[in-house]
């Protein structure tokens, strides 16, 4: 029998596009970003987002603990942004590690795009069977 998803917390720990340094229109990013935590939320998730900075804006470290520690998560998705790029290699294992510290009830997620967040929501609550 399939567990109800219904008010189960779920955290996205990504990039915010519009803190992101480059020469690139974040727009379409954060579009997305908002379509898969509608999605989420249609789904009956109860899903929050933690958008970090990478313009040096913010203390990613205190603003992922303090996310992380908010409440007893059912899930955290890490994003794309965060796991692809070779050069944030040392983020995202910091990341993980984190999640498993101060989150360890959470299943852990990898989304393949912004839109496909409820997917891989219901991947990690499931143990990861991909189908």
């Amino acid at each position: 029998m399939r567990e109800s998803v219904a008010n189960r917390p779920v955290l996205v720990v990504g990039l915010d596009p519009f803190r992101v340094p480059g020469p690139w229109d974040p727009t379409p990013v954060a579009e997305a970003i908002e379509a898969g935590m509608a999605e989420l939320a249609e789904r009956g998730y109860d899903a929050e987002s933690c958008l970090v900075a990478l313009d040096g804006s913010e203390d990613i470290e205190a603003h992922v603990r303090r996310s992380l520690v908010a409440r007893a998560w059912a899930c955290v998705v890490i994003g794309g942004g965060i796991r692809r790029d070779e050069d944030r290699l040392g983020l995202f294992e910091w990341v993980v590690n984190l999640v498993r510290r101060l989150a360890p009830g959470a299943a852990i997620a990898f989304n393949r795009t912004p839109r496909d967040l409820a997917e891989a929501v219901a991947r990690g609550l499931q143990g990861g069977a991909d189908g």
